[in-house]
Formats: C-alpha cells, sequence, structure tokens
C-alpha cells in the first residue's frame, strides 16, 4: 500500500518535473522568436530581404543601377543632392560587402544609414547629438536583448568597431558639408544664353551675301545673284521693242562697289579705338582712386 502511495508519488512529481520542462522551453523559444522579429525590423526597415540579395549579385555599376530604382532617384545627373546621397548609398553597401558582412547585418547597416541622414537633414540634429543618437542605436551590441538594446544585436563588438570607423572618415568628418547639401539653397546656374544678331540685306538680292571665307563675291554677283526686274518696267518696254530686236540686259551693280577690306578694317579700327580709349580713362581714374585710398591709410599706419 505505501510502496504504491510512493510510485504514485513519484510518477506525479515527474510529470510535474515534465510539464515545467515544456513551458520553460515555450518560453525560451517565444523570447527567441520575439528577439528575431526585433532583428528583422531594424535590419529590413531600409531595403527589404529581396532587394538585399539583388544587390548583392551585382557589381558596382549594377548596385548603383538598382539603387537609383529602389530609391526613386530620378534626377541624380542634375541634382547635387540626388548624387550626393546615391554615392553615400552605393559606397557604404559596397563597404559593407567587402568587409563581409551577412546579408542582415547589410540590411542592417544600410538601415543604420539611412537613420543617420534623416537625423541630418529631418531632424536637423547637430553632430553631437546624432553620435548621441548613434551611441544609443549601437548600445547593447554584444550583450543579451535588453529594454535598452536599440535592436542591432546582430552585429558583434568588432564588427560595431569597424562601423563606427567607417561612419567617422564618411559622414561625421564632413558633417559641415552635408548640413550645407540639406539645408542652404542653391542658385541656379545659367548654362544658355540667346543672342540676337542681324544683318544688313543687299536692297535687291535674292539670296543673302555669302561668307568671306565661303565663295568670292564677283563669282557670287556672276552666277547667284539676278537683279529682275520690276512689272512697269517689263510693261513700258514691251511697246518699244521690235519683235527682232532684244533688250541688252544691264550688267549687276555691285552694292560694295568702291569699298575694299582696307577701309572695312580702318572703320573698325577707328571704332575700337574709341571704345577702348574710354574703357582705359575710365580704369585709370579708378586705379588712381584707389591710389589715392591706399595713400592715406598707409600715412594714418605711419602715424600710430
Amino acid at each position: 500500500m505505501f510502496g504504491t502511495l510512493r510510485m504514485a508519488r513519484r510518477w506525479s512529481e515527474r510529470e510535474k518535473d515534465k510539464t515545467k520542462e515544456k513551458e520553460k522551453e515555450k518560453e525560451s523559444g517565444a523570447a527567441q522568436e520575439e528577439d528575431k522579429t526585433i532583428d528583422e525590423t531594424m535590419a529590413w526597415k531600409f531595403l527589404s530581404a529581396t532587394q538585399i540579395n539583388l544587390l548583392l549579385e551585382q557589381d558596382v555599376a549594377g548596385v548603383q543601377q538598382h539603387l537609383e530604382l529602389f530609391l526613386d532617384l530620378k534626377q541624380f545627373k542634375t541634382s547635387l543632392k540626388e548624387a550626393v546621397l546615391l554615392d553615400y548609398y552605393v559606397s557604404g553597401f559596397c563597404w559593407a560587402k567587402e568587409t563581409n558582412f551577412a546579408a542582415v547585418q547589410i540590411a542592417g547597416f544600410m538601415t543604420l544609414l539611412n537613420l543617420l541622414l534623416e537625423n541630418l537633414g529631418t531632424q536637423h540634429m547637430t553632430l553631437m547629438e546624432n553620435i548621441q543618437e548613434l551611441r544609443k542605436t549601437m548600445a547593447g551590441i554584444g550583450q543579451c536583448p535588453s529594454e535598452k538594446s536599440g535592436g542591432f544585436e546582430f552585429f558583434t563588438v568588432d564588427q560595431a568597431k569597424a562601423i563606427i570607423g567607417y561612419l567617422e572618415i564618411s559622414l561625421f568628418q564632413h558633417y559641415t558639408l552635408y548640413e550645407y547639401l540639406f539645408h542652404s539653397p542653391r542658385e541656379e546656374l545659367v548654362i544658355g544664353d540667346e543672342n540676337i544678331v542681324e544683318l544688313v540685306k543687299p536692297a535687291d538680292a535674292l539670296f543673302p551675301a555669302p561668307l568671306e571665307e565661303g565663295l568670292p563675291y564677283d563669282i557670287y554677283s556672276t552666277f547667284i545673284v539676278s537683279i529682275p526686274a520690276t512689272e512697269d518696267a517689263v510693261e513700258e518696254t514691251e511697246g518699244d521693242v521690235q519683235p527682232d530686236e532684244q533688250p541688252e540686259a544691264e550688267p549687276p551693280v555691285d552694292p560694295l562697289a568702291g569699298y575694299c577690306m582696307d577701309d572695312v578694317k580702318s572703320v573698325l579700327g577707328e571704332v575700337t579705338n574709341e571704345m577702348i580709349g574710354q574703357l582705359q580713362i575710365e580704369i585709370n581714374g579708378k586705379l588712381q582712386m584707389q591710389e589715392e585710398a591706399y595713400s592715406v591709410r598707409i600715412e594714418k599706419l605711419k602715424k600710430s
């Protein structure tokens, strides 16, 4: 009787122990799933797993091309801001890939880059404030997950040190330039201008005068230009002309007859000398005024 009771007690105790072990296993499995969810949330917050795996299969040119699509950078060839952002993300991805990070670690590193740039561009954080945010984000690496962890526990301590060194030489060292890029408006550069050039046209020419280096004027006036007769002149000559007689063709009149290249050069030389002379007088006057001002300053310095 007592032996049976003892065996029953032992069996019940064993069943209780088994139940406790199963509950502990369930709790540990739930904790692991929760930690995994936190890690995945921070890792894939900026780029998805599909996008990261696709980028890992590309070379540098392919990474740049796919990041243009992922980040919707359509004006990176003309916009300085988009060009800098694209270069920053491409460089960061290539560095993480060369450092032999795993896919989840590369995704977390890209999330960290985006977080720091958002702090700078959207939150207007200073350098010290952004460094403090990085410190909070990297907290908990190398330790057990806790409430104070930043969600990047999938990095090791050595990897965290390498990331901080990369951020120091890439972002923090040039922080003022990134602030200017995000918060300072830039003037639009004029890359083109329209000029209207008016040319003097001959009175009775059918075609414009040729260029000096293209066609001699005598050939142009002989074979190309033909001065048409007016309708009134044709009607007056029709009644006086005999059937067997034909009017003699008048030679074409050269509108530039009596002028040569030396005359044109002399006129242009006179105009140029007049303009240069006026400019020289103005420049000399300004130089004299500056010289007098400097002389007054030098005398004041000598007296003092």
